[in-house]
């Protein structure tokens, strides 16, 4: 760690090192050598040639091959100081370890061929990363919207008590706003396409001169590049670059993630502050500087922080998209640098948190009955009601003195801080007939959380569980939490 100049937290303190390496530029350069391999071969492969004799031999191929992850950096580096281009730096850095193919390495190609590409390679594999660690939240999110499918809880509407679910239903909600990302995901991960080698303007006028107008070798080009490089395809039309929308709708899906965590943790914030739910807390984790005895909820505001930071983020590429003039220009890569890996870096921090608190969130079913109990009798005054017409009460006349005496208890939690004495009240009025045993009776927190259980059930076995099923081979990873 170096002490004397800025390094980004989200290094140093939040992504993990599978997505840094995805961004490093170990990753890039290496992606940039299997592209000039790929174009080479392709090229080869449909017989590029100049007076009957071929262009580029296997012999060349191979050389290329053989140097394809060994990266003589310091010559690159060396190199870029004197010509300030980093592409040709590096094509001259591959042609001083391949001497025999130094002439043919990016062959027809600009710059936007390896840098372009490049970037839609590593934005795919960081989709699938991100994607990996999507499907983990969901599955310990599922098993404890499961375990506590039964769970009777107050819940809210305006943060005011209202009618009764369970704690699971709760999580199924946070749930159910993560597999709509996982949609998203999926959606734009199926349609990520390669450039292709178009060109300076993306008319492929280098080609038309290299392969001496022959427009059928010419469309093979980009397929079998795509093929070499794992892609099914290439982008039909382009200018010097991909389209930049490419950008903004990934940097969607991972601000929707934000978006669906940042709910979720403030959700736990609150519920860890009524002492219902905390997330998990460590043996010698410190809450507070000057107050031993707090216990922060700092994950889930961890959560909460990083989620800011990449809804905004998300707001780079879409300006940059709809900045572009005409077939190219260079205000989108100072921009993309940081937007795009930031934004990953950000949302697999948050991703790791989320699956850490959720994998250790402790349930205090005794506090969450108590808070339930306390409100309990205003929501079962309907019942109260419809239980004392039966024994011959007035429904019209009892729906008056309940709402009498609903003020009456309420004034006395509020203003006098009492408990709640509603039961109480009712008991003592004649006109219900009922005892104060009779309703107690009335009393049980299940009797009112509706359909709640039933729903998470049928949630779980019918959407979740094929989710689960159809990416099994991601399931059962940890998260590290750094700090």
């Amino acid at each position: 760690m170096s002490t004397d100049r800025y390094e980004s937290p989200l290094s140093e303190r939040y992504a993990s090192k599978e997505m840094q390496y995805i961004f490093s530029p170990d990753m890039k350069f290496k992606t940039w050598r299997k592209l000039w391999i790929a174009l080479a071969e392709t090229e080869m492969e449909l017989g590029l040639s100049q007076n009957g004799k071929p262009v580029i031999t296997r012999e060349q191929i191979d050389e290329l091959k053989s140097h394809a992850e060994d990266i003589n950096y310091d010559v690159a580096k060396a190199r870029e100081k004197e010509v300030r281009h980093d592409v040709m730096s590096h094509v001259y850095a591959y042609g001083q370890q391949c001497p025999k193919a130094a002439g043919i390495i990016h062959l027809g190609a600009t710059s936007c061929y390896v840098g372009d590409n490049t970037d839609i390679i590593v934005m795919t594999e960081a989709l699938k990363l991100v994607k990996k660690k999507l499907v983990n939240v969901i599955a310990v999110l599922a098993a404890f919207a499961d375990k506590y499918k039964n769970q009777p809880t107050l819940a809210f509407t305006h943060f005011q008590p209202a009618q009764p679910t369970t704690v699971g239903k709760r999580a199924a909600l946070w749930l159910q706003e993560f597999c709509l990302d996982l949609e998203d995901l999926d959606y734009v991960l199926s349609g990520m396409k390669l450039l292709g080698s178009k060109g300076t303007t993306g008319t492929q006028a280098s080609f038309l001169e290299l392969f001496e107008g022959d427009q059928e070798t010419i469309d093979k080009i980009d397929p079998m590049i795509a093929a070499k490089m794992g892609f099914k395809e290439c982008c039909p039309v382009s200018g010097q670059t991909y389209s930049r929308k490419v950008d903004t709708r990934v940097a969607n899906v991972l601000a929707g993630i934000a978006a669906s965590a940042h709910k979720m943790s403030n959700d736990i914030r609150l519920l860890q502050h009524l002492k219902e739910v905390e997330e998990p807390f460590e043996k010698s984790q410190i809450g507070s500087s000057a107050m031993a005895y707090k216990r922060n909820p700092m994950r889930s505001e961890r959560i909460a922080s990083l989620s800011r930071y990449v809804m905004i983020d998300a707001l780079n590429p879409a300006i940059t998209s709809a900045t572009q003039w005409f077939e190219r220009t260079l205000d989108d890569s100072a921009n993309k640098r940081l937007s795009i890996p930031e934004g990953f870096l950000a949302t697999d921090g948050i991703l790791d948190l989320c699956l850490n608190v959720a994998d250790g969130l402790v349930v205090y079913p005794k506090v969450i009955e108590k808070r339930l109990l306390s409100e309990l009798p205003f929501m079962a005054t309907e019942n109260i009601m419809m239980d004392a017409v039966k024994v011959g009460g007035n429904r019209q006349e009892l729906h008056e003195r309940i709402r009498e005496l609903s003020m009456e208890a309420g004034r006395n939690v509020k203003a006098e801080g009492k408990e709640n004495n509603l039961l109480e009240l009712i008991a003592q009025d004649p006109a219900f007939n009922m005892s104060l045993e009779e309703l107690k009776k009335t009393m049980d927190p299940a009797k009112y959380t509706g359909r709640s259980a039933v729903q998470v059930e049928n949630y779980l076995a019918r959407v979740i569980a094929p989710v689960l099923k159809e990416n099994q081979e991601l399931l059962g990873m940890k998260a590290e939490i750094n700090v």
